[in-house]
């Protein structure tokens, strides 16, 4: 955003910006911006929106389930499963 400056002093809303250097913090926004534009087409305007539903679309996707390192799929869980007990070898 060009004019951030202005826009932050016009509406007192913080701007957030991934730092030099750190893709890792524009893989989240990206993922961020693809969840919003199945709310928000491209070309939606913002001002059509009430609050009521951007808060209702804030609380959906802050609900939504999250992949932790503590997850593991099934397939993964059978797999541990088998080998542990050595009926599979990591070497096939």
């Amino acid at each position: 955003m060009a004019r951030h400056q202005c826009f932050t002093t016009a509406t007192n809303i913080r701007g957030n910006f991934c730092d030099p250097r750190s893709p890792w913090q524009r893989g989240s926004n990206e993922n961020t911006n693809g969840l919003l534009r199945q709310y928000f087409p491209r070309g939606t305007h913002l001002s059509r929106i009430s609050q009521s539903q951007l808060n209702a679309i804030a609380l959906r996707l802050n609900q939504r389930p999250r992949c932790t390192k503590s997850a593991v799929s099934e397939n993964r869980r059978s797999f541990i499963k088998c080998y542990t007990a050595g009926q599979v070898s990591p070497f096939r």
